[in-house]
């Protein structure tokens, strides 16, 4: 009988190299990628408390439980939450302000608005 020779290691010589470093890479971009979904709901979550704090520190002038201007407020407000004031606007006694940001190079912007209910008196 003739078995013939066997070489072992000549064809797959680095191939479990080229599947491991293949596979770092696949982990490493989903990581990536799910960090970077993660900051950007998070930064959006931040938007729009910083819209509701502006539109409540607004309000506050505008209803006289505090002094200054109620869009010059809300502007320093949203400032401290590291967004830019974009439209602010009185509705009565209600304020509606609206702010921005950049996220992951997107432009993000939230509105909220503060005031009496509207059964206030």
């Amino acid at each position: 009988m003739h078995w013939g020779r066997v070489e072992v290691g000549t064809r797959d010589t680095g191939a479990g190299s080229v599947l491991v470093i293949s596979m770092i890479a696949v982990v490493s971009i989903a990581g990536a990628t799910l960090l970077g979904a993660g900051h950007a709901l998070v930064r959006g979550q931040q938007v729009s408390a910083a819209a509701d704090a502006a539109a409540l520190a607004a309000a506050d002038v505008q209803l006289g439980w505090a002094s200054g201007d109620p869009c010059a407020v809300a502007e320093r407000v949203a400032a401290a939450h590291e967004v830019r004031l974009s439209a602010c606007a009185a509705e009565g006694l209600s304020m509606i302000v609206r702010v921005e940001t950049s996220i992951l190079g997107l432009v993000v912007s939230r509105s909220a608005r503060a005031g009496p209910s509207d059964g206030w008196r």
